[in-house]
């Protein structure tokens, strides 16, 4: 009988905020290639609130599924935006429900005096912007994470 490893131990869902783009840039590697729906993006003007939800790859697992030789993961993640001012993008279709959308990038661009821009860059020349009053999100984990359906490490080439 053996002691039970670190590698062991079960990993909690992620449930992060963001209030400086140091974190933000935690919260942007972790949501890299995810994917969601065009229609599960909501704004919320009267709660200065913008929100994904997303289908997240795991990163934070894919070393351990390497190890053990299991299958990737995916997991559905609420990305949220507080003190949000205004809502713009380009190359995004609200009209179209079918369209599936894939995270890149988060970045903020900060003004001088706490307020900016956030930009979520999407794959094909997509774009959302928000502008803030001030940086705060949060990444929460909503579901069990489940096999990634390609089977794959999204790749960048």
């Amino acid at each position: 009988m053996a002691d039970a490893t670190f590698e062991d131990g079960r990993e909690a869902p992620l449930n992060l905020g963001a209030e400086d783009a140091e974190d933000l840039q935690v919260i942007s590697t972790l949501t890299q290639d995810a994917v969601f729906p065009v229609t599960e993006m909501s704004w919320r003007p009267s709660e200065r609130r913008f929100a994904l939800l997303l289908n997240r790859f795991r990163w934070e697992d894919r070393d351990a599924a390497e190890r053990r030789g299991r299958p990737f993961e995916r997991v559905q993640s609420l990305l949220v935006f507080d003190n949000v001012l205004a809502v713009a993008s380009q190359g995004v279709d609200r009209r179209d429900e079918d369209m599936i959308l894939s995270l890149l990038s988060v970045d903020f661009e900060a003004a001088e005096d706490g307020a900016g821009q956030i930009l979520l860059t999407l794959a094909g020349d997509g774009a959302i912007r928000l502008s803030v009053e001030a940086l705060e999100s949060r990444l929460k984990d909503v579901t069990r994470p489940y096999r990634a359906p390609s089977g794959h490490v999204p790749d960048h080439g």
